[in-house]
């Protein structure tokens, strides 16, 4: 008994894997090269020969050891993961074999521990849906929902292909978004920085000059004077002010849902912004539902998918009702025109969906269609906005240049 704990206590560790770049010749004949976790270099070239890859070099990577240097993993990389593996099961690679290309060929380690721990379950004979639940932060429960069908339905290769694009489509419209949103807030931004600087730095050196020359300042100029002495007396109070601010916004949107809903309310009243989230939420609804369906997700699951994907409280709401209508025997079009905030187009479409039994199909054109729009609306609100930018900039930073130079002026005019 002493003598197997002595032989566990001097068992030697188990080594720790490193992120390996390799550079090498694929059968083709066409030069490839990448990253891999592994022991040592004589296991990546192994690897790399079961893949039919002659490899020239394998160094260690210091920067990207597996465990450190790890990146943050985004929505997107998830859905370059899905689609990597529907392309793969294709191609007829079984699915175990993807997990394991698709994980060492990453460049993020977080992505490759990720890929591994769901080969790890899988190999263990857990299905493919509960191996993704038990990562929930990354694969939401539709995802979950649909490879579980996919699994029951032995169609697991078509509906990992429908989840691929649904989630290409749905990261391209929040991209799309976030483009239109982030023009605006980083002239917002700048302008507050530019004005920080004059005020705290420029304008005071002005001032020191006039008070000096002992002339009586303009109105305009003393009232920039003013402004500038008390933001470098409360500069402290502003910025507390600023990201007191930020916080309290970012809190309130995480944890109140009357926050939000009154926040998405006010957002799609915009007179510039509004169309646009209206147009986003509809082709996010259609899209998901149209996901769903051909899923074969019954409707009323497929509804609730469908709320909370919709990214506006407004939305969530009304599809929620149109879920109690259906649930109640009202068709679906009808219910959505009850809510009043579907576009007639939209309810129509369904209708005629319902009516052909095509409804998967005339969401999707539905999504296309809002997603077109979306695209159209991001492209009009840049080139709507670039002018107004140029004349807010032109009246923040012009206005402080001309209050400076007003008594330079004026004294010029006195000789």
């Amino acid at each position: 008994m002493a003598t197997a704990v002595r032989k566990r206590k001097a068992s030697p560790k188990k080594k720790k894997q490193k992120v390996f770049q390799y550079k090498g010749v694929n059968k083709q004949g066409q030069k490839v090269k990448g990253s891999m976790p592994a022991i040592d270099a004589e296991e990546v070239k192994a690897a790399l020969r079961k893949q039919g890859i002659t490899p020239k070099s394998v160094n260690a990577d210091l920067l990207g050891s597996v465990g450190g240097g790890k990146k943050a993993i985004k929505p997107v990389d998830i859905a370059v993961f899905l689609r990597q593996l529907a392309t793969m099961m294709k191609a007829g690679v079984p699915l175990v074999q993807s997990f394991d290309i698709i994980g060492k060929g990453h460049e993020n380690a977080s992505m490759q521990e990720l890929v591994m721990k769901i080969k790890e379950e899988v190999e263990a004979g857990n299905p493919f849906a509960t191996a993704l639940r038990r990562h929930p932060k990354h694969f939401d429960d539709l995802v979950c929902d649909l490879i579980h069908a996919g699994e029951q339905s032995g169609t697991l290769e078509q509906m990992l292909d429908r989840i691929a694009t649904y989630k290409e489509k749905s990261e391209a419209l929040k991209s799309k978004i976030k483009k239109a949103l982030m023009y605006p807030a980083a002239v917002v931004v700048v302008s507050i920085a530019v004005t920080a600087i004059l005020l705290i730095y420029v304008v005071p050196m002005f001032a020191s000059l006039f008070q000096g020359a002992g002339a009586d300042l303009p109105a305009f100029t003393q009232m920039v004077v003013g402004m500038s002495e008390n933001v470098q007396e409360y500069w402290w109070l502003y910025l507390i002010v600023m990201v007191g601010t930020v916080i309290t916004y970012s809190q309130l949107n995480e944890k109140s849902p009357g926050f939000r809903a009154a926040k998405d309310r006010l957002l799609l009243k915009f007179p510039i912004f509004g169309p646009l989230v209206q147009k986003a939420a509809v082709a996010r609804y259609s899209r998901t539902l149209a996901t769903t369906f051909a899923a074969g997700v019954p409707l009323v699951d497929a509804l609730d998918s469908a709320a909370g994907a919709s990214g506006n409280a407004v939305y969530k709401e009304a599809i929620m009702k149109i879920k109690e209508d259906v649930t109640s025997g009202l068709q679906i079009n009808m219910a959505m025109t009850s809510t009043g905030v579907f576009p007639n187009m939209v309810n129509q479409m369904v209708a005629i969906g319902e009516e052909s039994g095509a409804v998967d199909t005339m969401l999707s054109k539905v999504a296309d269609i809002y997603e077109g729009e979306v695209d159209d609306a991001v492209d009009g609100i840049s080139s709507l906005i670039e002018p107004f930018v140029i004349v807010f900039l032109g009246v923040v930073v012009g206005g402080l240049v001309v209050a400076m130079y007003l008594p330079i002026f004026q004294m010029g005019n006195a000789f």
